[in-house]
């Protein structure tokens, strides 16, 4: 055990260089939440910044340790998590077509002797793709977005088609990290469950966990509401300037209520679980994912609380598909993918210059950075991470609540994410040791 004059001392310099962060004048920050596990325990946690922004600056309010984010994909993860105990239950396989459970063909129409499975969309190799988008509106069935994209229709964005790389590009072959894969896993949920998929989540992990959040506003408590941070960007007009105020983008319900979702009283479940966001829409604090983090930690149980059985959380965190250069066998997205487990990116510490996944700086020269796994999340100017070695139970937690410089071209000097986001990652690391 380090004495508590040294652990004081350490915090407070931790406090210190997360504040210069978030203070940059060429790159602030809105906010920032963030928490270090060590071994199991919390030993670091710790806000910056403001949660509404107001015009009047007397009227702003800050963030606390219990203060929700929308946490972009790092909901995918949980997602993941809330389809594996719907597998514990006996309802669903991960090597099942999805056919199956959906109640129409699921196929992709270039290959149509291949099967799509769970596995398939929670590894991101199912050969789905984004282009044709992600959410849809409540009167589109997913079932019509996913089979009106045939050979002979208008060009079918939503799937892989072959071309001129000879590329193979089947469900199970190729890797490309693809939103819609969680608007097919959420209605599977719906369509076993007989339940809305916002709502199942909240019996199937937050509720068991005593976690405040959910995959819409609307389901919010007021105190929880209230707490609610806004995301920004000091970008209008697709122009970035660190002089302009802070552009609101998501989430802004100070001043206003959450609209109401009238279509939801005629919701079937199943019918498009893109409605409510499985890839990106979880509301959560640094605060409920590091239970989450410590759950996965101790193999699935938290407080006397048993969410998943160990294997359960090992299938979820082994490596499914690993980058091969030689092979083409999927798009690293510059770099920061190079492995992905069932939900869980998988990070390998590759580096070079402005490219790669690697999280934090070697501990000693020539050694290695931070390795794990986890997820990372980009929207609306929040940007997150949660990330945690399952052998030395350390982790680390980040949700920065708006950015004031366009990441695009503030990219990391070792790897693929932002500077401030290996700047927060190296102050929180020193924490670990």
């Amino acid at each position: 055990m380090q004495p508590a004059t040294k652990v004081t001392s350490m915090k407070t310099t931790t406090d210190q260089q997360l504040q210069a962060i978030v203070s940059q004048p060429q790159r602030p920050l809105a906010s920032l939440s963030v928490i270090a596990i060590r071994d199991g325990s919390v030993v670091y946690e710790q806000q910056f910044g403001k949660r509404y922004i107001a015009a009047e600056a007397a009227a702003s309010l800050p963030v606390n340790a219990d203060t929700l984010f929308r946490v972009a994909s790092v909901s995918k993860m949980v997602t993941a998590l809330g389809l594996m105990r719907l597998v514990e239950q006996g309802k669903l396989t991960l090597d099942t077509d999805v056919s199956c459970y959906l109640g129409y063909t699921l196929r992709n129409p270039y290959y149509p002797d291949v099967a799509i499975t769970l596995r398939m969309l929670l590894s991101h190799t199912s050969s789905l793709r984004d282009d044709g988008g992600y959410n849809f509106p409540p009167h589109v069935s997913l079932q019509s977005v996913l089979q009106a994209a045939d050979k002979s229709a208008t060009p079918a964005l939503v799937w892989a088609r072959p071309d001129a790389s000879n590329k193979n590009y089947a469900p199970g072959s190729y890797f490309s990290y693809v939103n819609l894969n969680w608007g097919v896993i959420g209605s599977v949920m719906e369509a076993v469950s007989g339940q809305r998929f916002d709502v199942l989540m909240q019996e199937l992990i937050l509720q068991p966990l005593h976690i405040s959040g959910s995959f819409h506003p609307e389901n919010l408590n007021p105190a929880e509401l209230n707490n609610l941070a806004t995301l920004y960007r000091k970008q209008k007009n697709d122009v970035w300037d660190t002089a302009l105020a802070w552009q609101p983008q998501v989430d802004d319900y100070h001043q206003q209520g959450v609209p109401k979702r009238t279509y939801l009283a005629t919701y079937q479940p199943g019918w498009n679980a893109t409605l409510f966001s499985p890839q990106g829409g979880l509301r959560i604090s640094a605060r409920g994912l590091s239970r989450l983090m410590q759950m996965l930690m101790r193999e699935g149980e938290l407080d006397g609380v048993r969410v998943l059985q160990p294997a359960s959380v090992r299938t979820l965190l082994t490596p499914q598909w690993r980058y091969d250069a030689a092979l083409q066998n999927g798009d690293d997205y510059q770099g920061m993918f190079q492995s992905w487990a069932l939900g869980f990116q998988v990070f390998t510490d590759i580096s070079a210059a402005h490219h790669g996944d690697r999280l934090t700086p070697p501990v000693t020269p020539g050694g290695d950075g931070f390795t794990g796994v986890g997820h990372l999340g980009f929207a609306y100017g929040l940007e997150s991470g949660f990330v945690f070695d399952p052998q030395t139970r350390n982790g680390m937690i980040y949700l920065i609540g708006g950015t004031g410089a366009d990441p695009d071209k503030n990219i990391g000097e070792y790897s693929s994410l932002s500077l401030w986001q290996e700047q927060i990652m190296t102050a929180l690391a020193k924490q670990l040791r």
